[in-house]
């Protein structure tokens, strides 16, 4: 009975033995599916939230994209002259103030964006205010500059009759600058707070309102292409003042709009510390793409070539609405989470929007290639120019895939407060690598156009890859540490100034 009992036992053992073990194993994969499960729905819903966040932003910014465009195109029906003055003084204005205050305003997407996420309400409109008061500082040279719009592009160069036409265009413009300086920081201070539909709403209602002054102003008043630029003014102000209404009366910004308060005098170093860079980082990039299209002239056949890449600038411009978009969502995000205290939100952020902008550019870069052929008379009915534009559009296909990646990857940069690396990146990408790229190719190896735009993605690939190491390489939990310490430190010397 004894040897029985022991026989048994020594079967039953091991059936307990490997009972635990199964036990154990079917713990551990109820664990893993768990936590499978869980990452899934982060990631589901760090897509929603981007999603939310960018479909808003990528219509704002068409929408106020379309003000400078609708206003050309009805000087377009006034004559050659007004077209070509209208058109240059629009490229001047962009590269000499608009992007100059978009850059300095995105210093907002850092501090503004951190601040919130870290629940100090109240320093969203310290940040803003002074925001505004330096970029109206800012306006005033920059406005001087545009009054001289004139006499500039006759000393750089440009036909007297044209220059004439876009500086008396430009001059008219001027108001539009110290309002464009308010929109952007004001849009800023909305998209850090996730208040996005708001945003869309009233740059439709100001996009649509302007078709009307804009007829109005140079059809019916007898003011030509004077009218056209007046019509900016007055649509750039009505943008403004619904925002502030806005801002002022909504509930949503009861926490973070107090009033006014001379705080937003002080510390105003700490926030040039990263409004400069930004500012550099966001000119470099757009002067290097406006610089392309001035070589093109001194090409063989320029007429062929600075219309083709003219084309190509605004259809890349275009597109480049919807990665935009996707850069303020990821800016938004990373700076919230990271003034939050959760690096790994940042991260996951992070790695969300690369995603879509790589499934995005894949999308747009096939249609491109799809309607090459047909794509160019759109924009002429010259034979000569459509067939150029059906072989520049692969490469300008590529160029946008790169650009989507970038332009992401700025706006993590910038939730992170990484604005003086960005500018040093943009630095060597476009004028240690991209321009001196694209002269050799157009006028060493006489490829002409193709050669520039080429030049321009060898910049694009060194950013991309510049910024994703820097991006691979970030210890985020180090990242939340240095927004508490911004927070903090801008909260101290508010109190002690």
């Amino acid at each position: 009975m004894e040897r029985e009992h022991q026989n048994n036992t020594s079967l039953i053992s091991p059936l307990i033995q490997n009972s635990s073990q199964l036990d154990g194993f079917i713990v551990d994969v109820v664990e893993q599916n768990k936590s499978s499960a869980t990452g899934r729905t982060e990631v589901l819903e760090e897509v929603r939230k981007q999603l939310w966040l960018a479909g808003p932003l990528i219509s704002t910014n068409v929408l106020n994209y379309c003000l400078e465009l609708i206003s050309v195109m009805f000087v377009g029906h006034l004559g050659e002259l007004p077209l070509s003055g209208a058109s240059m003084a629009t490229s001047f204005a962009t590269v000499t103030g608009f992007s100059l205050l978009i850059g300095m305003a995105s210093a907002l997407d850092t501090l503004c964006g951190q601040s919130y996420g870290a629940k100090h309400h109240g320093m969203l409109g310290i940040h803003m205010q002074r925001a505004m008061f330096i970029l109206m500082i800012v306006s005033i040279p920059l406005s001087i500059i545009w009054l001289n719009t004139k006499s500039i592009l006759i000393f750089l160069g440009q036909d007297p009759e044209i220059s004439a036409e876009a500086g008396n265009y430009a001059q008219l413009m001027v108001p539009s600058l110290f309002a464009y300086g308010l929109i952007q920081c004001l849009n800023r201070f909305l998209q850090t707070q996730n208040i996005v539909f708001p945003m869309m709403f009233i740059s439709g209602v100001t996009t649509l309102l302007h078709v009307l002054i804009c007829w109005t102003m140079v059809f019916k008043s007898g003011l030509g292409n004077r009218g056209a630029a007046i019509a900016n003014s007055i649509s750039n102000w009505m943008n403004v003042l619904m925002l502030s209404l806005y801002v002022k009366f909504s509930p949503s910004c009861a926490k973070t709009w107090t009033g006014f308060s001379k705080e937003a005098l002080h510390n105003i170093p700490s926030f040039l510390m990263l409004a400069v860079p930004s500012a550099i980082m966001v000119c470099l990039e757009n002067w290097s793409f406006q610089m392309m299209v001035l070589l093109s002239g001194l090409l063989p056949n320029p007429k062929l070539e600075t219309s083709v890449l003219s084309i190509c600038l605004n259809t890349g411009s275009t597109v480049w609405m919807i990665p935009f978009g996707l850069s303020g969502a990821v800016s938004t995000r990373v700076s919230n989470e990271l003034g939050a205290g959760h690096p790994k939100a940042a991260r996951l952020a992070v790695c969300v929007v690369l995603v879509m902008a790589v499934i995005e550019g894949i999308i747009i870069a096939t249609v491109f290639i799809l309607i090459r052929n047909i794509w160019g008379y759109a924009c002429s009915n010259e034979v000569e120019v459509v067939k150029y534009v059906a072989i520049m559009m692969p490469i300008l296909a590529i160029s946008i895939f790169m650009d989507g990646l970038q332009c992401v990857l700025s706006g993590a940069a910038r939730g992170c407060g990484w604005q003086k690396i960005g500018a040093f990146v943009n630095l060597g990408s476009y004028y240690l690598i991209g321009i001196p790229s694209a002269i050799v190719l157009a006028f060493v190896l006489h490829i002409g156009g193709k050669g520039l735009w080429l030049g321009i993605i060898c910049a694009l690939i060194v950013q991309t890859f510049c910024l994703l190491f820097i991006t691979i390489r970030t210890d985020w939990e180090k990242e939340a540490k240095k927004a508490t310490d911004r927070i903090y430190n801008s909260i101290t010397e508010s109190i002690v100034s």
